[in-house]
């Protein structure tokens, strides 16, 4: 096997352990560990074996290979930590070693990337010069591109809170003047909307989780609005707590939060829409334009060079 192949199956190999430590566990796990933190007796027990063995594996590998990897980028105090991890957590990843699993992600990339990149242009037969250059962008590319894919995988994640919000507040609102508490409001949502927006079901229930274990509700709803990451979440937050000091009506407060929330996805959608109008322009003009030109001048023109080859005269 040459030298290429084994750096190439190196690289895939530790991508694929990152990236099954940092995936998101199936519904059907969640539903399973939702139901032993809530205490339920049907829980599958080979669901939650599952769960386990796959934890304590990725754990392992983290103790034993992580700590070399994520040295050279280990964040340099608590506040940076911090930070990465509230970006991680926007993102959906909430796991204990998931800080140390994207650091050593980024080293694991850059030092593959750099390999391979060096390796394939030295037996191009490249000169020196130009194989440190490619060297760098490559290093270059594989530690940006860890840092990239989280800020899209966390823009991702808040569009979807974004879309879901109104609806899950319109089953808030529901729920709330049915005669049910805010806490048993959002338990309801949360089991109702698991199916149809798993994001702010799963965050709803462990807003739920923590009141239950004895944060105070303002608190646990903060927590929401920062796991998120979204305006709209933290404007949510903002009138369920004033409307709890003042004493007004939640129900209220929630309706008017659902109706603006909506009008904004759908004047979103609209901008949206609008926008298709000019990013058609360029395909239009370099594909299809040129095309029905063809179509439509393609017959004359033969038609006029038939007439100048056949009529010498005209051609004077």
């Amino acid at each position: 096997m040459s030298p290429i192949a084994i750096v190439i199956v190196l690289i895939v190999a530790s991508v694929a352990l990152i990236t099954y430590a940092l995936w998101p566990a199936k519904e059907d796990e969640q539903e399973a560990l939702r139901r032993r933190m809530t205490g339920s007796k049907s829980v599958d027990e080979s669901l939650l074996l599952r769960q386990q063995t796959k934890e304590s594996v990725a754990k392992r590998m983290m103790e034993k290979v992580a700590p070399l990897a994520v040295k050279p980028v280990m964040p340099k105090n608590d506040a940076e930590i911090s930070r990465l991890r509230m970006k991680l957590a926007n993102a959906g990843f909430r796991g204990e070693s998931t800080p140390m699993v994207f650091l050593a992600s980024k080293t694991v990339l850059a030092i593959g990337l750099t390999l391979v990149a060096v390796i394939y242009f030295w037996t191009r037969g490249q000169d020196m010069q130009r194989i440190l250059g490619y060297g760098v962008f490559a290093a270059a590319l594989g530690f940006m591109g860890p840092n990239l894919w989280l800020k899209m995988a966390a823009s991702k994640r808040g569009e979807q809170v974004r879309n879901g919000l109104p609806d899950s507040l319109d089953l808030l609102v529901i729920s709330v003047e049915s005669g049910l508490g805010l806490d048993a409001a959002l338990q309801r949502v949360g089991d109702e909307m698991r199916h149809v927006h798993p994001i702010i079901s799963e965050e709803f229930q462990i807003a739920t989780l923590e009141t239950q274990m004895g944060i105070p509700r303002a608190e646990a709803l903060s927590n929401v609005a920062s796991r998120t990451g979204v305006s709209e979440v933290r404007s949510l937050v903002a009138i369920v707590n004033q409307a709890e000091k003042f004493g007004t009506s939640i129900a209220r407060a929630l309706r008017s939060q659902a109706d603006a929330l909506r009008v904004k996805r759908r004047q979103a959608a609209e901008e949206r829409a609008q926008k298709t109008t000019v990013k058609l322009m360029a395909p239009l003009i370099l594909f299809i334009f040129p095309a029905i030109f063809v179509v439509l001048a393609g017959p004359a023109a033969l038609k006029l060079i038939e007439t100048l080859g056949n009529n010498p005269s005209l051609r004077q």
